[in-house]
């Protein structure tokens, strides 16, 4: 397979294809935010908060989830300062993403005016008083980005998760993790503490300064186009990891996704919280072989992998064979 990169279609041209070279092992690999990133597709990375084609779908979906678990959305109570800063916060990022369509602006009393013309929403609100928002501060801005949201507490010279909204988790669980600090939610990932990853990371995330804002790829693969895959709802996706390779190949390619997250890292300037915004990006193998040089990196990546990063992934299972179907393609 043989296409052309420049009539790509936009989910191509637009995601944030997160292999530099033909290994993968985990790192830190902070960047500054704000940085548009070229690939051999195109761009991503301009701004922290990126709406797409996708925008009224997965926020439709989150309600559902939202529904059904309400537990996805929680905070312990000494954060309530922290998820209004977060909040204030992710408009004006909005704002600077979507300035024909989002706008916060403030009031001579002292409020705000936030305007969401893409959803139809204009709200006035005083910071710091929940009365004057519908929800929640994290449940309320939750609703108008695609990002999850997991905002972490600095105090004894640690960081604690503990308070976020996350209705597409990678294979985790917010409900689990609240309350632990960083090194706890992280301790099941093989290698990062053997080669000090986690504590770098640990040390770079307690330096930030308030208003910094960087930005890290994290990766894994899905069957279909399934953005939940929390462990809560493993019942629900795990067996496909076991039978997908059963098929067709090219029909486990269609049901292969790459899943890339963008994780963009703010420290709150006005509560001293560190912000983690998370967004999940898909493109299924047969998309992605569309692209040259990505089919065959990331056939290179998987063929490398270490056999217990790949079972920490869940991919164990079918990367051999998404790595012959890639290399087939070319």
């Amino acid at each position: 397979m043989t296409t052309s990169t420049s009539h790509l279609p936009g989910r191509i041209a637009r995601f944030p294809f997160p292999f530099p070279a033909d290994h993968y092992r985990y790192s830190t690999n902070v960047e500054p935010a704000r940085r548009p990133v070229s690939t051999a597709a195109g761009q991503w990375g301009k701004h922290v908060i990126d709406i797409d084609d996708s925008y009224r779908r997965e926020l439709a979906l989150r309600e559902e989830i939202l529904a059904a678990d309400p537990s996805r959305c929680a905070q312990l109570p000494h954060m309530r300062a922290a998820t209004w800063d977060a909040m204030l916060t992710v408009m004006h990022e909005l704002a600077a993403a979507r300035p024909e369509s989002m706008s916060l602006r403030s009031t001579p009393d002292g409020g705000r005016v936030w305007t969401n013309r893409m959803l139809g929403i204009e709200q006035h609100f005083t910071p710091g008083d929940e009365g004057s928002l519908p929800t929640g501060p994290l449940r309320y801005i939750g609703s108008q980005v695609q990002e999850d949201l997991v905002l972490l507490d600095q105090r004894e010279d640690r960081l604690f998760l503990d308070a976020g909204l996350v209705t597409f988790a990678a294979d985790w669980s917010l409900s689990f993790d609240i309350g632990m600090n960083f090194l706890e939610v992280h301790g099941p990932v093989p290698r990062i503490h053997e080669n000090g990853v986690i504590n770098r990371a640990h040390q770079f995330l307690m330096r930030l300064q308030p208003g910094e804002a960087y930005r890290r790829t994290n990766w894994t693969m899905t069957v279909d186009r399934r953005l939940d895959t929390s462990t809560e709802t493993y019942p629900l996706w795990g067996r496909d990891r076991r039978l997908v390779v059963e098929g067709d190949a090219d029909e486990m390619a269609e049901r292969l996704h790459l899943r890339v997250e963008v994780q963009h890292l703010i420290r709150l300037a006005e509560s001293g919280a560190v912000l983690f915004l998370i967004r999940s990006y898909l493109l299924p193998l047969t998309d992605l072989a569309r692209v040259p040089a990505w089919r065959s990196r990331f056939a290179a990546v998987l063929a490398e992998l270490p056999q217990d990063m790949a079972e920490y992934k869940g991919i164990d299972r079918f990367r051999d064979q998404a790595a012959a179907w890639l290399r087939a393609a070319g």
